[in-house]
């Protein structure tokens, strides 16, 4: 016959200790996912705002290479982002034959959602703006930035990418 004190189990002491350890050990990854999720979101934005300042710039190529009509005050930019997704007719010297010398040149699929304010509302900035302007003067696109208020891993602003 075996005695109560020969029995094998885990005393509730050794129970409180376990899982204090492992609360600690979770703790400590919380902060590591959001420091993972913060930089991926980082990235993304780096891949957005590089995607529309290339589409910006060949657009700005074409209107001076001349192939796009564009007003006289713009200096060759596109008026809003939503012209690059539309897309604009240019003077197709390769094929006279189709569709009278046109072709449709689109620089965007879709204007990208900002991954640090989770919507599709872009800072912009005009040319004819004051460098530091936080309100847009709507009278072409050269630049786009977040709207996020927050700062990055490396300390700088978002806004300042």
């Amino acid at each position: 016959m075996r005695s109560r004190d020969d029995r094998s189990g885990f005393t509730l002491i050794e129970m409180i200790i376990t899982l204090s350890v492992v609360a600690v050990l979770a703790m400590s990854a919380l902060p590591l996912g959001k420091m993972a999720i913060k930089r991926q979101n980082e990235v993304e934005l780096q891949r957005s705002l590089r995607l529309m300042r290339e589409a910006i710039d060949a657009y700005k190529k074409l209107a001076d290479e001349k192939k796009i009509e564009v007003e006289k005050d713009t200096e060759g930019y596109p008026p809003t982002l939503e012209d690059l997704v539309k897309g604009v007719e240019i003077q197709d010297k390769d094929a006279p034959g189709k569709s009278g010398g046109k072709k449709t040149v689109k620089f965007l699929r879709r204007i990208p959602k900002d991954p640090m304010t989770d919507s599709y509302d872009w800072g912009l900035r005009s040319y004819q703006d004051d460098f530091d302007a936080d309100v847009w003067g709507e009278e072409n696109v050269y630049d786009v930035y977040t709207k996020s208020p927050a700062r990055a891993l490396d300390g700088t602003f978002y806004k300042d990418w």
